[in-house]
């Protein structure tokens, strides 16, 4: 696997990791819940998104050579991109009026 492919995997699943807490009232848009997902329910789905897109993004990285060293600097980073990316899937629950 090249690292242009490895890179656009791991963007394209924090853009669908980011969104997927906010488009349906599934637990991790798999188990069905009867109620409707609150807004901390849905930060704490936002958050094992964040983890899980963490680890496919190190277990590429790490099928391609020596993994980096990275620091705080590199996780805050990281958490500001994936919340930004975050936000057509909140605007979409959140703030988008549905007319009817």
């Amino acid at each position: 696997m090249n690292h242009s492919f490895s890179i656009s995997l791991v963007l394209l699943a924090a853009v669908v990791g980011a969104n997927l807490p906010f488009v349906n009232q599934r637990w991790l848009g798999v188990i069905p819940r009867s109620a409707p997902k609150t807004l901390g329910i849905h930060l704490t789905e936002l958050v094992l998104c964040y983890l899980l897109v963490g680890a496919l993004g190190l277990s590429l990285e790490r099928s391609a050579g020596q993994i980096a060293p990275q620091g705080w600097e590199f996780y805050a980073t990281t958490a500001a991109l994936f919340l930004t990316l975050a936000f057509p899937g909140f605007v979409y629950r959140y703030l988008y009026k549905r007319r009817g």
